[in-house]
């Protein structure tokens, strides 16, 4: 299995010395895209290079097990190096997965209100606070586009934009249905109520990669409207873009320049353009895809949030035990998933490593 990094090592020894060439930075196209190449093997060389160091240490090591006087350190020496060597190749093995080209993409989100009426909406504005909080933590950028709040503050639909190095690596696994398990202020008898959201994440697209025919396109422009349908603008500045040739619609009213939201919109249908092309490139994935979003039925999803008992369950950690399952209600609604997602990623490299063999 490891035989790989032999050709990892080799291509990056080829591109430290192509790039260290005193003519390639003319081309720069070129130069940028050596550079990127590199920069994604070196964690793979650099980790290949330590544990070759390792098993070194390991062979002299063992050889000192024959001198009297160095035996016992040399034991003690060999028991730590055999441990160092184990944790090495499993770092190897997870370096050997497919790097997901999208992983240091921004991503779009969207939350969308699913069964359970305006429970299902107030819960949504949870999920909107969640991820608001999670991009402070992690000094990410959330840039809103457009949201459709009720008027006890809920979400109907909210999509935002949220901006940063590995933000699609990290966010990925949020989609799906959210499931809310509670007792609503409005119920006087305290009976627990199940309501639903459906959030989809998308890896934000690059100009280069979507291009639009403006024939392709009908732009709508009217007032925006705040909570409850009132007016906010007194310009038409919020816009309606309707992609003809597969249906897509997205509105954007969160900037009061026309230009502003016809720019975010624009940015949000060609990251919804991009997902589709990716998922018509991939037909497995594409059913993954649709299996994670679901319908939005209260039997459907990949995530529960128990009020009553103050815990949130993942269901993807098939196999995991209720401690590795489960995760106080209260961190997670403020922001703070990592504990989660790490566990949704280690899984994740565990799943894969299985199909590749490792």
């Amino acid at each position: 299995m490891f035989d790989k990094f032999d050709f990892i090592v080799a291509r990056h020894q080829e591109l430290t010395e192509a790039v260290s060439q005193p003519d390639i930075a003319a081309d720069a196209e070129r130069y940028q895209k050596l550079l990127k190449e590199l920069a994604a093997l070196t964690p793979q060389a650099e980790a290949w290079q330590a544990y070759q160091d390792t098993l070194s240490q390991i062979k002299e090591a063992r050889e000192m097990l024959d001198l009297p006087d160095m035996a016992d350190m040399a034991a003690e020496e060999l028991k730590r190096l055999d441990a160092q060597k184990e944790e090495q190749e499993n770092e190897l093995r997870v370096l050997l997965i497919p790097k997901d080209p999208d992983d240091d993409r921004n991503v779009v989100m969207e939350i969308r209100q699913g069964a359970g009426g305006d429970e299902a909406a107030l819960f949504g504005a949870i999920l909107l606070r969640m991820y608001t909080r999670y991009a402070e933590r992690h000094r990410l950028k959330l840039e809103p586009v457009s949201y459709n709040m009720t008027e006890l503050g809920g979400v109907k639909e909210a999509v935002f934009n949220i901006k940063g190095k590995g933000a699609y690596s990290r966010l990925k696994f949020e989609s799906g249905v959210h499931r809310v398990q509670r007792v609503p202020s409005t119920e006087s008898s305290g009976r627990i109520h199940t309501s639903t959201c459906t959030v989809a994440v998308l890896p934000e697209a690059e100009d280069v990669e979507i291009n639009i025919s403006e024939q392709d396109l009908r732009i709508d422009v009217y007032r925006s409207s705040g909570h409850g349908g009132q007016c906010v603008n007194t310009t038409d500045s919020a816009v309606r873009i309707t992609h003809i040739p597969t249906g897509l619609v997205v509105t954007c009213q969160d900037e009061k320049s026309q230009i502003k939201n016809r720019a975010k919109a624009m940015m949000v249908l060609k990251s919804r353009l991009y997902q589709k092309m990716r998922d018509e490139k991939d037909a497995a994935y594409a059913a993954h895809r649709r299996g994670q979003v679901g319908t939005g039925d209260r039997s459907e999803r990949v995530r529960t949030y128990n009020f009553p008992q103050g815990r949130v369950t993942d269901h993807r950690l098939s196999g995991a035990d209720d401690a590795r399952k489960n995760f106080n209600i209260d961190l997670i609604t403020d922001g703070d998933l990592d504990e989660l997602i790490d566990a949704l990623t280690l899984q994740d490299q565990a799943e894969k490593l299985q199909e590749i063999g490792a």
